[in-house]
Formats: structure tokens, sequence, C-alpha cells
């Protein structure tokens, strides 16, 4: 788990930022084929500036998206004025007030890492409906060096291929790649094998899957009965 206040301050940088080619929105299609096609309520913690967010408005009645960042907040506001179904909210998700058995989605793109994993997917776990569905993409490191220079020796090229598709450039600007290297200094990263031994004791059943570009994914579907 990671400062959230040191957090806060690189995102509300970061924010203000050019944009360009982002690794999480590679995944965006992947995440929408594992929610259901129509919702009443879903939730988006840390959303951003409310990409991954517009994508759910166009599919739900109502999406709550959190964030603690003040920047971040302000664009997704900003860039989501046509999107009268969602509600941006200023806040740590430690604090917030859960509800209990109410939401039909709960997405989480990178954002799991920065805080008490086993605690908030508890809490992710008490807020959805029965049959509703959790998906959450984040963040992995490779338990071995020889893990990770054979993670980036295929994920590298990949990444620049696509940067270029994308933006014209092989990576990204000099103080985008300062920031997000700052911000990662205090990052630590779950392994797939971690990841796997809290889904055993919080969310058994959970399909966890590796992804190319320094990613897991993790879905989980409530059971119709009550936990």
């Amino acid at each position: 788990m990671a400062d959230s206040r040191r957090v806060q301050t690189d995102f509300d940088e970061i924010a203000l930022l050019p944009g360009g080619f982002d690794h999480n929105a590679y995944y965006h299609e992947f995440l929408l084929r594992a929610l259901p096609l129509r919702m009443d309520e879903a939730l988006d913690l840390g959303c951003g500036t409310g990409q991954f967010s517009r994508l759910l408005a166009a599919r739900t009645g109502r999406v709550i998206c959190l964030d603690f960042a003040t920047n971040m907040i302000a664009i997704a506001r900003r860039e989501s004025a046509a999107f009268p179904n969602i509600d941006f909210l200023q806040t740590d998700a430690l604090s917030w007030e859960w509800p209990v058995d109410r939401l039909d989605a709960i997405v989480s793109i990178a954002t799991l890492h920065h805080l008490p994993t086993e605690a908030v997917l508890g809490k992710m776990k008490a807020a959805l409906r029965p049959g509703g569905t959790l998906a959450v993409l984040d963040l992995r490191r490779s338990a071995s060096r020889g893990g990770r220079l054979l993670q980036g020796a295929v994920a590298l090229p990949w990444s620049v291929l696509l940067n270029l598709r994308h933006t014209g450039r092989v990576r990204p600007e000099h103080e985008v790649r300062r920031a997000w290297a700052e911000h990662g200094k205090g990052d630590r990263y779950l392994s797939i094998d971690e990841v796997r031994e809290v889904c055993r004791s919080v969310l058994p059943g959970a399909r966890i899957r590796r992804h190319l570009l320094w990613r897991y994914s993790l879905i989980w579907r409530k059971s119709l009965e009550k936990c």
C-alpha cells in the first residue's frame, strides 16, 4: 500500500501532463466484455480522468466514480459533461461509505495496488448485489529476475508499436516519463501468486489472468445467494 498523500500529489501532477497512449486503455474492451450488457448502477474505483467511466455510462443507469486527486476529478467532470448519469466523487476509498448488496458491477483500473488489497476487496465484495461482477485490472510484478527480463523482452516491443500507432511517437514525452518514473518509486505491485493467495480467502473462484503489458486481471461474480 502506497502513502496516500504522496499518491494524491503525484496524480494531481500527472493529470495536467500531455495525454498519450495508455496501457490501461488497451484493456478497456477486455473489461467491458466481462461486465453485463446493461446495469442499473456501477462503481468505477480510481476513475482518473473518467475515460472508462464514460464507457460504463453507455450501458449503465448510474455510474459512481471515486478518485481522491483533485485535478483528476476536475478533468473527469469537464470531459464527461455530456454524461448526466455519472457522479464523480472526490474521496478516499477507505473513508467512503460503501453500499451493501447494491451495485451491479465494480471496476478498478490500476488502483488496487495503492490500497490495502484484502480490505478493499472485502468492501467491493460486500457492495456488489448478488450476481454482480467485480473486474480489476492492475499492475503486477514478476517474482523472479528472469521473469522480469522475459516479460520486458516480450512486452516492450509491443508497447513501442502501440505508442507509434496511437501517438506517432516511440515513447511518451520526457516530462510524462519522468512523472511516472518518480511515482513508480513508491509503488509495490503484487505477484500473480500473491493475488491468488488473497483471492482464495476473499474471492474464492475469481478468474485471475496475466496480461502482456505488465498487468493482471481479476474477474469475480458474486453468488446469487448473499455471501
